[in-house]
């Protein structure tokens, strides 16, 4: 008889909580599928739920939780039970499905039927907890919602465990093995699923003769269009590169510097004054200044006498 713990699941949280096992020890201990630990640690799984202590419970005892962390690959053992509990005999049947969760059922086998071909109905049945004609139904498309199926692991809705699902799908893949083996059939190549390439690969689309020929065209429609290699009106790249050199130089100014010598007041040009001054040029001065007031003077004579 195998024992388990008692609440794997909240088994499970305890440990991954407050030891440093492994996932695969965990698992093992626990009867739980790598991955659904894996999600109790991430908080996707088991969520809501309580840890429950195994050492209190004495079910597991510090002794062995340290062997364990000490070597990844040691096995954790059960503590000897103080009381023996007599095995309950239950009768086999189909798996029950909470209430809640029977709408579910329908995508379930869905996904059985599309993932795992392999699997008979009562395989199904003991993983989903539904009946044979509900499964050839979905299989012939002949159900009542059989347009809004969407297929949906089982594993993920919670009808099933990992565990339980993969033993199924071991099951089955033995049993068609062992089948093909009796009909003498070759085993399938190992993904296998592509062609060779003699039998997809076709005359091609083009010869030699005919991509050379589209290789023509196009160059002649280059051509049509007008646009030539040699172009006279190409920028010389030594005055390019001369304008950029120039626009460099302006922005590695100093800008306060600049702005001064912008704002700074331009002074006039100075005339050289010779040196040598004629002395008819001295009276021409002269006479040019005073010729209006003698000629203000004479008119203001001018109108005392006739005042």
């Amino acid at each position: 008889m195998t024992r388990i713990p008692l609440m794997p699941k909240a088994t499970a949280v305890w440990l991954v909580d407050n030891t440093a096992l492994t996932f695969e020890q965990i698992a093992e201990f626990c009867h739980l599928h790598v991955l659904e630990v894996k999600g109790i640690a991430d908080g996707d799984v088991a969520q809501g739920i309580k840890g429950m202590d195994p050492v209190s419970a004495g079910q597991l005892t510090r002794d062995e939780i340290k062997k364990a962390e000490d070597d990844s690959s040691y096995k954790l053992h059960l503590a000897e039970p103080k009381v023996e509990v007599p095995e309950v005999k239950t009768k086999r049947g189909p798996r029950y499905t909470p209430v809640s969760r029977r709408q579910d059922r329908p995508n379930a086998i869905l996904w059985l039927t599309k993932n795992h071909p392999e699997l008979k109905d009562a395989q199904i049945m003991r993983l989903v907890g539904t009946t044979k004609p509900t499964i050839q139904a979905i299989r012939d498309r002949t159900h009542w919602n059989s347009a809004n199926l969407q297929a949906q692991d089982p594993v993920t809705l919670g009808l099933c465990s990992q565990i339980d699902l993969d033993a199924e799908v071991k099951k089955a893949a033995a049993r068609v093995e062992r089948e093909r083996k009796a009909a003498g059939e070759t085993a399938p190549p190992l993904g296998g699923t592509l062609a060779p390439s003699e039998e997809t690969a076709g005359t091609p689309a083009y010869s030699a003769d005919d991509a050379e020929r589209v290789l023509e065209e196009e160059a002649e429609a280059f051509v049509d269009d007008g646009y030539t290699t040699d172009d006279t009106n190409a920028p010389d790249p030594d005055s390019v590169f001369s304008k950029l050199q120039n626009l460099k130089d302006d922005l590695a100014k100093d800008p306060l510097q600049q702005a001064e010598d912008d704002a700074s007041p331009q002074e006039p040009p100075v005339t050289e004054v010779s040196d040598q001054v004629s002395a008819d040029d001295i009276f021409k001065t002269t006479e040019s200044a005073e010729t209006p007031e003698t000629d203000e003077a004479g008119d203001n004579d001018e109108d005392d006498d006739k005042s």
